[in-house]
């Protein structure tokens, strides 16, 4: 499998001359935004409306927890070597049609902390993100690019948190877009749309794909004209992942849902996470890359690392007079290549930038001891 969709240069030349631009009523083209993440299902979805003659926006919506993204920025590359990029982007590109990144955070954090309809088994509130993305389609994106209607790649039966008949009305009815969400290939399983009744699409055109096997999808990739495609990546946003899940309700539970910000769930992403015996909070870097990365979260609170020796970034989000402190400072050494029988230096930093404030010696901790504490 690809990285990113590729297609059949056949494909774009039929699309071009077969299906001749809709109209409505009164002259507009037909105009559909699709929430496009460059998978194969929403690049079907928008390749099924172009055959319709429906002018396709592609819009991605950034939330800030894209794994993908996340190993981009970090300069990791896949196992096969290449890099990752916005498969969304290179997608569209393909396909020939616009494309916007759209910054839905703003609004987002009560989203995560406090989300209406609850989280699913990994602290993941799918549906109010769901909720959260079309509003803000409905409110802005709709009138911005003059679209008649919504176009997802969801199929009936694919996630059991989002995808079922009746969370899918849900969602249409709290984001204001009840009847302009079509979802072609499985729309005609589900209730007629206004695009349908208008006579914008026609339903016979659509498809009727339920469950969560890839088979139907990957048939009609091939009959279009898609020649390769992204992986199903399920884990795709860190927010279904169990660990960062156990991290977020750590952080509710000892700050608070009204009190956290999104410095607060980001640096989530990062490092290995302490709580230590009074409360307070240790993260201590993985490697090159995060420990440069968590130097941007300094308004958290502290920075040390070895002073003699090779080893992580430790931030310590507490009260350094306690005497959480110099246990966090112990965990850090105990990962670094300080000998583990004798005490250690370790350069305590301004929060800042990486001028060394202060020194302390500490004695590593013992390899295991630190597991009591780990947020696993």
């Amino acid at each position: 499998m690809s990285n990113v969709a590729q297609f059949d240069p056949a494909i774009l030349e039929r699309l071009a001359a077969d299906h001749p631009q809709r109209h409505d009523a009164e002259g507009k083209p037909i105009r559909c935004l699709l929430m496009y993440s460059g998978g194969l299902d929403s690049t079907l979805a928008g390749i099924l409306m172009k055959m319709q003659g429906v002018d396709v926006v592609a819009i991605n919506m950034f939330t800030g927890f894209c794994l993908t993204d996340h190993k981009r920025k970090m300069g990791h590359t896949r196992p096969d070597g290449t890099a990752y990029q916005n498969e969304a982007i290179v997608g569209a590109a393909g396909l020939q049609i616009p494309v916007e990144v759209v910054d839905v955070r703003e609004g987002y954090l009560k989203v995560l902390t406090q989300p209406k309809h609850g989280w699913g088994s990994a602290m993941n509130p799918c549906i109010d993100c769901r909720i959260h993305m079309f509003s803000k389609a409905e409110r802005e994106l709709m009138e911005e690019y003059e679209a008649h209607f919504i176009v997802t790649g969801e199929v009936l039966g694919q996630r059991p948190m989002t995808q079922q008949k009746r969370q899918l009305g849900l969602i249409e009815k709290e984001a204001g877009l009840e009847g302009l969400i079509v979802r072609p290939l499985c729309q005609t399983r589900l209730w007629e749309t206004i695009p349908e009744k208008e006579g914008w699409i026609d339903t016979d055109k659509l498809m009727a794909i339920t469950g969560r096997g890839r088979k139907p999808q990957m048939q009609l990739a091939k009959e279009l004209g898609v020649l390769d495609y992204p992986q199903p990546a399920g884990g795709c946003c860190f927010l279904t992942d169990g660990n960062y899940g156990r991290r977020l309700r750590d952080t509710i539970d000892h700050k608070g849902s009204e009190e956290v910000d999104f410095e607060d769930v980001l640096v989530l992403k990062l490092g290995r996470h302490f709580r230590l015996p009074g409360g307070n909070k240790l993260i201590v870097g993985r490697n090159h890359e995060e420990n440069e990365m968590l130097f941007g979260y300094w308004k958290l609170g502290s920075f040390h690392r070895l002073a003699d020796h090779k080893g992580p970034l430790g931030l310590y989000i507490g009260d350094e007079a306690a005497e959480d402190f110099d246990l966090a400072l112990r965990i850090t050494a105990r990962y670094g290549d300080a000998p583990s029988d004798a005490d250690a230096r370790v350069e305590l930093l301004e929060p800042h930038d990486a001028v060394i404030k202060a020194y302390r010696a500490v004695r590593p901790l013992a390899r295991g001891d630190e597991r009591d504490w780990l947020i696993q």
